[in-house]
Parts: structure tokens; sequence; C-alpha cells
């Protein structure tokens, strides 16, 4: 296993200079620069403020002064936010996207297993049309229509949890089920699928024989087995919600990365956008590593060692 981990590990690194190299160059070639505005900034400004961010020399020149500043954790001055750099913007904003999309992330995945597995035991029942016709609804609502209405109904015309914010416990209610909803939804028709595929197989069939409970069965047996295509989905969505969502924290007024990340792309704030990008593929290939270690210890028929 720790050769597996090793040979995952120098897969991240590869990884992560390829997506940190076509980042750089990527956002050379949009058009316009950090520092156009309506009005041209006089040509002394303007070179003093390349030579600031070490933006004035050479392309190749530039990025590999880059990669040295990235080796040393360094991930520059934001060039929109000029008063801060972005290991600051990062260290302010992830944690608010990362405690946010860690809550919608055991929602989503706690309320999508219970939902499939219980549609997938009362196949053809009340219980499996209502779970997937809730589930449909989820997956149908976009979360900016979500929201409001959440907003609407348990802030407004039921005033149980804030509007908005950020700071205690209540404000992270309405964001994290706006949040968790579709995917819940998707992993419950996941589950579901996956379930009524394992009931089929023939050692399903022996532990009934043997005469064990029809719950047991499904959440002793099955279930392990079921679950594998969700934890496959599990480590791009953990990703995803840990790195923020522009959607969800603009409806609610909450701090995150998600606003920084698409504001970097409109003020061509290379040095942001490249630092939000490089956070998310770090925790895409490390949730991948994750996912790939669980396959191990969940189906035993898997080998890391190949």
């Amino acid at each position: 296993m720790l050769r597996f981990i090793a040979k995952r590990t120098v897969g991240l690194v590869v990884i992560l200079f390829c997506v940190v190299t076509i980042t750089f160059f990527l956002v050379r070639l949009m058009p316009g620069g950090p520092f156009d505005r309506e009005r041209k900034l006089p040509e002394h400004i303007e070179k003093q403020l390349l030579a600031k961010y070490k933006l004035d020399g050479p392309l190749f020149e530039q990025y590999v002064n880059y990669l040295g500043d990235l080796l040393h954790g360094d991930l520059r001055l934001s060039t929109k936010y000029r008063s801060r750099s972005v290991n600051e913007i990062l260290a302010d904003s992830l944690p608010v996207s990362g405690l946010l999309g860690g809550i919608a992330f055991c929602l989503a995945t706690f309320g999508g297993v219970v939902l499939g597995s219980l549609a997938a035991a009362k196949q053809h029942t009340w219980v499996d049309r209502s779970a997937m016709l809730a589930a449909l609804f989820a997956v149908s609502l976009p979360s900016f229509v979500l929201g409001p209405l959440l907003v609407l109904v348990f802030a407004i015309s039921w005033p149980v949890f804030p509007v908005g914010g950020w700071g205690n416990l209540q404000s992270l209610v309405l964001p994290s089920i706006t949040l968790a909803a579709p995917y819940a939804a998707y992993i419950a028709r996941l589950t579901r699928s996956s379930m009524l595929e394992v009931l089929t197989q023939d050692y399903i069939r022996t532990a009934r024989a043997k005469g064990l409970s029809n719950t047991r069965v499904i959440y002793k047996h099955a279930l392990r087995v079921a679950i594998l295509p969700v934890v496959s989905f599990l480590g791009p969505l953990a990703a995803n919600l840990l790195t923020g969502s522009i959607v969800v924290e603009s409806i609610f007024s909450i701090p995150g990365t998600g606003g920084f990340f698409v504001n970097s792309v409109l003020n061509r704030d290379g040095f942001l956008l490249a630092g939000v990008v490089i956070v998310y593929c770090s925790l895409l290939v490390v949730f991948n590593l994750v996912v790939d270690l669980l396959y191990g210890l969940l189906d035993r028929r898997i080998s890391l060692y190949d």
C-alpha cells in the first residue's frame, strides 16, 4: 500500500505541475491585462506595477520565477486586492467554504445513501416512488431557485433561520441544505440503481436463504458493495464542495472562495485564479487517492498492489 501511495504522490506532483503551467500560460493568453482600465494608466506607473508584481520580464522568465515562488509556498500578491496576498485571501475564505462544504457533503452523502437504500429495499412501493420523486425535484430545481425559496419560507414567512450572513450555526442551515440538495438526489438515484443490481446477485440470495432479515441483508451485505459507485462520485464531490459555490455564497452573503474565483477571472487576476485552481486540483487528486484506498477496504477483490 505504501508503494501505491508513493506512486500516486508522484502523480500528484506531475499533475499539479501541468495544472500550474497550463493555468499560467492560459491567463497570459487572455485579452487585456490586470492593470487595464477605461482610462489608460501613465506608462511609468504601469511599468512600476508590472515590476512590483514580477510581470515585466520575458514570459518564460516570469514562469520560472513563479515556479520558484510556488516552491517556497508563495502564491504572490493579488493584482485586484492589492493590499492582500493570495495566501491571505485563501487563508480567510477557504475555511468558510470548507465548513459550509463539509456540512453539505455530510448531508448529501448520508441523506442520499439512506434515501437510495430505502427506495431499493421498498422497490415499486410508495416509499420508492416518493423517494425518487423527491430526488427528481431536488435535481431539477437549480440552487438559485431553491436558495431564495428556502429563505422565503424559513427566514421570511416563518422566521426560524437568518436570511443570510455568517458567524453562527443557524446561518449554516439554509445554505448547507441548498448546496447539498442536488448532490443528495444524485447519490440517492445512484445508490438505488446500484443496490438493485447487487440485490440480484447470488451471495445475496444465499444470505436470505440462511434466514437473515431483509434489513441485515441490505445494510450489512448489499450496501458494502452497492456503495462503490457512490464512493467514486464522492471524491470529486468533496473537492467541489470544499472550494466553494459562487451561487450559494452569493445568495446567502457568505465570504467564501467561490466569489474570489469568479472575480479573479473577470479581473484577470492571474495569481488569485492560479491559487484557487491549485487548491482545487490538489484536493481533487487527494480525495481520488482516498477513494482508491476506500475501494480496497470495501471490496477485498480490489487489490492496490497491481
